[in-house]
């Protein structure tokens, strides 16, 4: 049986200044609508980024990331789903964008995944709005299995980013999850990622919140500073 969520979001607020201070701090997913109108090209560029920011610093891929717009020329999935060898050998010389030949071939492997993605549901953006909260899990799970570079924390920063409702397990809101006791170590077995989505939707049944609400007070509710290291 889950704990009740109550103590955590008071244990958050406490350390965040009060219930107004944290409730300005909760991200909001985009409506269903929103997502489903976001073009297919924003989608392969989102999944760009969160895969060279991963393990990099993330202000210098922000930084350059007009130079990434420019030298993928607008990231539509027609045009790099087949990458030429010119057209890599062209990139990989390419000042403009970080020269790292494995996340730059991933452009294409994730061309060719949202190109299926279109065959199957119309878009990219119909699939993921489409996608219950409720198995956030196995939407991560299509992303490692379908995708390239995007399990585990890029996965998850991606669909944040995007505004799709889920968790991110940043460091804060693991210890979190360990002090609920709804795992005993950082998830990587399916059994695990299962209780970490079951408590999830039973905390957004109890207090009504998105589950990207529940994961920044879950981080903000723990460690020494409290950050919640979400975006």
């Amino acid at each position: 049986m889950t704990v009740s969520f109550e103590p955590i979001r008071a244990r958050a607020a406490e350390r965040k200044g009060g219930d107004e201070a944290l409730a300005r701090l909760l991200p909001q997913p985009r409506p269903a609508a929103e997502l489903a109108a976001i073009s297919d090209d924003r989608w392969l560029a989102q999944m760009t980024r969160s895969i060279f920011q991963m393990g990099f610093n993330w202000k210098v891929v922000d930084a350059m990331w007009p130079g990434f717009e420019e030298a993928f020329e607008g990231f539509s999935p027609e045009r790099w789903e087949t990458m030429s060898a010119e057209d890599f050998e062209r990139l990989v010389n390419d000042r403009r964008i970080v020269r790292y030949g494995a996340k730059i071939r991933s452009v294409q492997n994730n061309a060719a995944f949202l190109m299926a993605i279109r065959a199957q549901h119309g878009s990219a953006g119909a699939f993921f709005a489409g996608w219950p909260a409720s198995d956030f899990v196995g939407l991560l799970e299509v992303l490692k299995r379908r995708g390239d570079r995007l399990g585990g924390l890029t996965g998850q920063y991606f669909l944040r980013m995007m505004g799709v409702d889920g968790f991110v397990l940043s460091r804060d809101g693991v210890a979190a999850l360990i002090e609920a006791g709804v795992i005993d170590k950082e998830p990587t077995s399916k059994g695990a990622m299962a209780a970490v989505q079951a408590a999830y939707n039973d905390w957004s049944r109890e207090t009504g919140l998105p589950l990207m609400a529940i994961s920044r007070i879950l981080g903000l509710s723990t460690g020494p500073n409290a950050t919640g290291l979400e975006p």
